[in-house]
Parts: C-alpha cells; sequence; structure tokens
C-alpha cells in the first residue's frame, strides 16, 4: 500500500510534481536502488554522471520520507565526528582530523555544485547561526571558532557574544552564537526531484509508488516488487530509516527518532525582518535542540523536540509552539499553517553506516538528523565503490558500530533512556 505526500510546507510549495510510473514487467540495469530520497537519488546522478545505467524504485514519491520532513538546514554538524575521528586515527593517522574535517563540507559543495549544473530552483540561501543556550555552552562554540580559522575559514566564520544577538535575532534566548556564512539552507523536496530530473536525464529509469518486496541475492540480484522487477549488477538499499529490507544483517544498527516541523502563516516582510533581520538559519546548542529559518515565502520554519521512541508525535503545533513564542515572543498567538513529522535513522554512535549485506547489494544509512549534506557525500563514496574505487567506501565500511541485540521497540526504549540520562546531564552544564 503506497501513501500520498504528507501535508508539509514543502510538499504544499512543490515546484513541479513527479509523475513517474509504477515499475511493471522486467528491467535490465546495472544499478537498482532502492529509496528515492536524498540518499538514492544522489547516488543515481553520481551513477548516471559516470555512464552507469541505473534504476531508482521508490515505494511512494520521490522525496516522501526523511528527505521531504527535514528543516532544511545544510551545516557542518558532522554526526559522530568524535567516535569517527578516534576509530580512524590508526588507520590514517596525521591525516585524520582533515579528513573529518573536510566530510562536515563536502555535502555543501556537491549541492551548490549540481544546482547550478541542473538549474535546480530550490531557494539556497546562505548564512547559519549556531547559538549557545546557556553560557556555558559558549565554551564548545569557541572551540569550534577556533578550529574553523586555523583551518581556513576566518573569512566564513564570526564570533559573537550576547550583545551581538539582537542585531541577528530579535530574542531573549541566547548567549552568544558562531555565524557560518558557509552553511545554507533550501527547500529540501525540490531540491531532491531537480535531482531526481537530473538522474532521468542522464538515462536513470525513476519508478514511484513501486514498494519493493524482496531483493534475490546472487551474482546478479534481483529487485522484485508486486508487478515487476528489476535485474542488476549491484542494488544500493538507500531507504534509511524507511525500509525493511536486509533485517537480518542490519538489524539493531538504525533506530528510528520521530522528528517534527511547523511552519506559521505567511508572515509580513516586516515581521520577517524584525525577527531575522539576516535570514539566516538557526539551530542552537542543546542535545535535543530547536532549529528555525524564514522560507522564501515568509513563513517561520520550525522544528525541534526529538522524540526517540519510534513512535510518530500526535499534535507536533501544541509541542512546538510554547518554544516558538518563547523564541520569538513577538509571535505569540501566530496561526500555524503547516505541520508534519519524520523519521531520521539513528545510529548509536551516530557514525553515518555505508557498507554491503553481501557482495552485491550495499546499503548506505544513519546521518542521526544532520543527512542533507552527509547524504550526498555517501552517495559520492558509493558511486565511487561502484566504480571500482573502494578507497573511502572501506574507509566507511570498516567503522565498528554498536547494535542493539534485540528488537526495534526494545531498541527504541533503551535509545529513549539514553538520551533522557543525557539530557538531565545538559540540565547540569
Amino acid at each position: 500500500m503506497t501513501e500520498s505526500r504528507c501535508r508539509s510546507y514543502y510538499n504544499a510549495t512543490i515546484n513541479s510534481e513527479t509523475q513517474y510510473p509504477r515499475l511493471e514487467g522486467e528491467h535490465r540495469v546495472d544499478v537498482a536502488i532502492v529509496g528515492a530520497g536524498f540518499t538514492g537519488v544522489a547516488t543515481a546522478v553520481e551513477l548516471a554522471e559516470r555512464g552507469f545505467k541505473v534504476a531508482i524504485i521508490e515505494a511512494n514519491k520521490v522525496g516522501w520520507g526523511a528527505t521531504g520532513r527535514n528543516g532544511g538546514q545544510v551545516t557542518g554538524s558532522l554526526s559522530g565526528d568524535t567516535a569517527m575521528t578516534k576509530q580512524l586515527i590508526n588507520k590514517l593517522g596525521k591525516d585524520t582530523e582533515q579528513f573529518v574535517w573536510d566530510l562536515r563540507w563536502r555535502g555543501h559543495e556537491i549541492i551548490t555544485s549540481r544546482v547550478k549544473k541542473y538549474q535546480i530552483d530550490c531557494d539556497v540561501k546562505f548564512g547559519h547561526l549556531h547559538t549557545a543556550y546557556k553560557p556555558a555552552h559558549m565554551t564548545g562554540i569557541q572551540a569550534f571558532y577556533d578550529e574553523a580559522v586555523k583551518r581556513g575559514m576566518e573569512d566564513e566564520v564570526s564570533l559573537l557574544t550576547q550583545q551581538d544577538i539582537p542585531d541577528y535575532l530579535e530574542t531573549p534566548l541566547y548567549h552568544g552564537g558562531l555565524l557560518n556564512k558557509r552553511n545554507m539552507h533550501l527547500h529540501s523536496v525540490n531540491l531532491c526531484i531537480g535531482e531526481a530530473r537530473a538522474a532521468q536525464c542522464g538515462g536513470a529509469l525513476i519508478f514511484e509508488h513501486s514498494p519493493v518486496l524482496t531483493i534475490n541475492d546472487g551474482v546478479l540480484p534481483v529487485v522484485n516488487t508486486a508487478h515487476g522487477s528489476i535485474r542488476a549488477n549491484s542494488v544500493v538499499l538507500a531507504g534509511n530509516a524507511y525500509h525493511r529490507l536486509a533485517r537480518k544483517q542490519l538489524k539493531g544498527m538504525l533506530f528510528p527518532a520521530s522528528l517534527g516541523n511547523c511552519t506559521t502563516a505567511q508572515l509580513s516582510p516586516e515581521v520577517t525582518h524584525a525577527i531575522n533581520p539576516h535570514d539566516i538559519a538557526v539551530y542552537d546548542s542543546r542535545l535535543v535542540l530547536d532549529y528555525f529559518r524564514i522560507t522564501a515565502d515568509h513563513r517561520l520554519m520550525f522544528g525541534g523536540g526529538t522524540n526517540y521512541s519510534g513512535r510518530d508525535s500526535t499534535n507536533i503545533t501544541s509541542e512546538l509552539r510554547p518554544a516558538i513564542e518563547r523564541t520569538f515572543p513577538r509571535l505569540k498567538g501566530v496561526d500555524i499553517e503547516f505541520e508534519w513529522v519524520g523519521m531520521a535513522g539513528i545510529a548509536v554512535n551516530r557514525i553515518p553506516q555505508l557498507g554491503k549485506v553481501s557482495p552485491n547489494v550495499f546499503y548506505c544509512q544513519g546521518y542521526s538528523g544532520h543527512g542533507i549534506a552527509t547524504s550526498h557525500v555517501l552517495a559520492e563514496m558509493m558511486a565511487e565503490a561502484i566504480a571500482g574505487q573502494l578507497t573511502e567506501f572501506n574507509v566507511f565500511a570498516d567503522m565498528k558500530h554498536i547494535r542493539i541485540p534485540t528488537n526495534e521497540w526494545l531498541g527504541n526504549q533503551a535509545m529513549a533512556l539514553g538520551m533522557l540520562y543525557y539530557r538531565l546531564m545538559e540540565k547540569l552544564r
């Protein structure tokens, strides 16, 4: 049973809705990709540009899952960077820190280059502020600023004090922050649809409303749906938290967390300029944080309150309205026009997961809430691996991940308890 798009701001403002056919009959390609979110579509673009014959098989619509349900922020917040660095030090030695640092920004370069190359209209805007929710949080923000300057970003980052905040946000909340001009924000569904169109122009086949039922593994794997099949040299599982394939091999590695988002009714240009005069995206320094930005048509998009239980939140507006009004008192009582939830794929150690479940079936998942940029980076690594260049793929495939040896429900409860502990510790900072 396939589903229509959720009632989100993104889906209400799609430039051009997709109308790809259902998979029917038998097809033969080089690479079959399961999932038409950022991971699958970006991988398809990379492979098509390298001359591969590709097919994308999507259960619902292009950009239907987490790709179309996020906050639209493309930042250098690399999930699992500390754990990643510890694991890579023995393999990469003195080059480890630079490798991890470069991963933070590589997705930005891929996205901006692709938007320009294929003329994708997705409301790209530059500028982001990482705010300190408590005075003590400025220590970590200062450290990141120092690192950015050390690595050549002195013209792109600025350290703000509490006295500087009113120049950027009309809010009483924050104690300073890091302004980053390299980070950006955008309309994620229009980006994904634009990339899908680019893949199609490169020869890729795209099928919607075609849930994959089974994958017959072998020298030439076969992807099966209710009405058709695709035989391929390689298969890529790109469904992240939204698929249930290869459960035996992937069990206990990834857990869904519900992310809530909403947008207000349209605000006047005067109001949006008053609350956010530089039109920057923002997130705060808490473990479970709030994040927000102004859309192209003058709405406040606001997200937060991650739910690690594995269940969707039921009333996003009631959960997020207090945070909106606390952040921007001017918006007390503002109408909320769109609300939606999405499932992020959370890895226990937060390191993105790239590997194989069999010799010819690859997987790519686990961005832990930082998927727009990271999905594009790992898609590039995936395409390089399929093309025969395995160096970077093996760096990630060799990572040691933490599995929770239980069913998904119990695993989510363990994750929720762990996050509760860290939130309590955070209150003591």
